[in-house]
């Protein structure tokens, strides 16, 4: 019992005296709202009905307007898996502030943003900030899938959607998609799935690991063993991410989060892929993800065209 006892007055030292990686990581001035800067409008909650990829669910989604958006011009479009955790005011990325603030400063081109989340059947719950699904929605179905089928819901279902209502850019170069952890490779999954319809992705944590047996792991020997694909893709994670121990204490390479994020980053890099990455020291969580945000889009759009017009429209919106 005393054997039991030190064991246990141990282990509590030992979490008392392990540091908060996250700590680490705050949120700067471009990912908050900032006087002078105007602000987009967040639309929604919008639904997409019994999903034919998926039937029987439906899928909510919010679309972010920027204020210098105009119908007349084809825009550039971001889609943020997860998006009731993208989006929300008070959490780790605020994504629709980052938007703000570099489309103002035209660091990165104006873009309709969207914030979807995974699908859902009727009588079950919306994932939350606290809740993102993974026992009460479709989320592991659609996220960890490897095929074809949530980049449908996405190319055949969202898409079509948006069109209807916005100007949405036909250029698969002006198209992003990103996410966080199973919302990661869901995203990659869509770009690599739909190269014709999008080629950024932006992988915070992401799960190319071989979760409840879906082969997520398997990524990097496919990425080797097929052509390049015109992707630019930006991969962040933390060395305290998952690192693959089970309840057994026994070690599952293939579920070792952050080591299948460098093998991911190793193929990509072996086949010439626009390819940039980080690894941080965080553990599997958005505040390294949404620290950088702001630094990720600028190296994602920074070949794609901004107004330098010191006289065109969108000045003067910024000057009434």
């Amino acid at each position: 019992m005393t054997r039991y006892l030190l064991l246990f007055v141990a282990l509590a030292a030992f979490a008392q005296e392990t540091p908060d990686t996250d700590a680490y990581y705050r949120l700067g001035p471009d990912s908050l709202p900032q006087e002078g800067v105007p602000k987009g409008e967040l639309r929604g909650p919008f639904t997409l009905l019994d999903s034919p990829a998926y039937p029987g669910t439906q899928h909510t989604y919010w679309v972010y307007v920027p204020k210098q958006y105009d119908p007349d011009t084809p825009t550039a479009l971001t889609i943020f898996n997860d998006g009731q955790a993208f989006m929300n005011p008070e959490a780790d990325i605020r994504a629709q502030n980052v938007m703000d603030n570099l489309i103002y400063r035209r660091e990165i081109p104006v873009m309709i943003g969207v914030f979807i989340n995974p699908g859902r059947t009727p009588e079950q719950p919306e994932p939350s900030i606290d809740d993102w699904g993974d026992r009460a929605t479709n989320r592991p179905e659609e996220y960890n899938s490897l095929d074809d089928r949530y980049a449908r819901v996405i190319v055949d279902e969202l898409l079509p959607a948006l069109r209807k209502d916005y100007n949405i850019s036909d250029d698969p170069e002006q198209r992003c998609i990103g996410g966080s952890s199973s919302g990661a490779i869901a995203a990659f999954t869509v770009a690599w799935e739909r190269p014709d319809e999008f080629r950024k992705v932006i992988s915070f944590i992401g799960t190319f690991v071989n979760l409840r047996g879906r082969g997520g792991n398997t990524y990097p020997d496919l990425i080797r063993e097929n052509p390049p694909k015109p992707l630019r893709v930006f991969l962040q994670d933390g060395r305290n991410d998952h690192r693959g121990t089970s309840m057994t204490r026994t070690y599952h390479q293939d579920l070792d989060w952050f080591h299948n994020n460098v093998r991911m980053a190793e193929a990509l890099t072996e086949k010439g892929y626009d390819l940039n990455y980080t690894w941080g020291i965080g553990p599997h969580g958005s505040k390294h993800g949404g620290a950088i945000l702001p630094g990720i889009m600028r190296w994602m759009w920074r070949d794609q065209p901004v107004s330098t017009d010191p006289e065109d429209a969108v000045e003067r919106d910024y000057r009434r």
